[in-house]
């Protein structure tokens, strides 16, 4: 080989090991500046303040359950009117009122009488247990509490007994209720009111179109209009 061939060989090998080492430096200090950016983002923080050890222990809830309780161990029984036609009476009787009974009447006696609902018409007395004007009986079952009672008679006043009844008939009274009376179911018979008259409101009656009340108002509407309405109470007694 030729020494000029050897010259232009190692001038080659430093032009190539040049470049590569530019060429590296390049790539080096593009990854410097522009770093890689990796495919998912990752966040931590750290809390500061005293550890706290996660307990199981449930808290308790800031609302708590409300219910009645089904029994208030007293004996009592309640009777109320619930429309024209009908009662409602609910009663408690405790095994002390039971050990009573059997005490008198023996100790099969609460096993071989029956319960029973017994209605008294009190209208217009002071009821003592025996001089009710009439009266009816309801028989139950041992597990009742409280009964809905058909009466069938407005504006009447009734008492009610819960008893036990023996097979002959014999009725033993427990609980005794209150007296009620039943509203009416029509409308007042009473016809012959007196009605205060207010003079501003019969001096502007001639303006009045709707929400007149009194029948003063509607009698004299109707009067101006040449016609009466029919079951108007006025003032004063009507004369055939």
């Amino acid at each position: 080989m030729s020494a000029l061939s050897l010259l232009f060989f190692s001038a080659l090998i430093l032009i190539v090991a040049g470049v590569f080492l530019w060429s590296f430096r390049r790539n080096r200090a593009a990854k410097i500046i522009n770093p890689p950016q990796p495919l998912f983002t990752e966040e931590t923080a750290e809390e500061l303040g005293i550890d706290v050890p996660i307990t199981t222990k449930q808290q308790p809830s800031m609302t708590q359950d409300i219910y009645l309780p089904h029994n208030y161990g007293m004996d009592r029984m309640v009777l109320l009117a619930r429309d024209p036609h009908w009662l409602f009476a609910y009663w408690e009787v405790t095994a002390t009122k039971q050990e009573e009974f059997t005490g008198i009447y023996g100790k099969e006696a609460w096993l071989s009488t029956s319960p029973v609902l017994r209605i008294y018409d009190v209208t217009g007395i002071d009821f003592n247990g025996n001089n009710a004007l009439n009266y009816f009986d309801y028989h139950m079952e041992d597990n009742v509490d409280s009964w809905h009672i058909e009466v069938g008679e407005p504006d009447r006043s009734f008492c009610v007994d819960l008893g036990r009844m023996f097979p002959d008939g014999r009725f033993i009274t427990l609980l005794r209720s209150n007296t009620v009376t039943t509203p009416r179911a029509s409308l007042s018979d009473c016809l012959d009111e007196e009605w205060m008259w207010i003079e501003g409101l019969y001096q502007s009656i001639g303006k009045v179109r709707y929400g007149a009340s009194s029948p003063l108002i509607i009698e004299e509407l109707g009067r101006r209009k040449g016609v009466l309405p029919l079951g108007i109470s006025s003032p004063g007694n009507w004369h055939a």
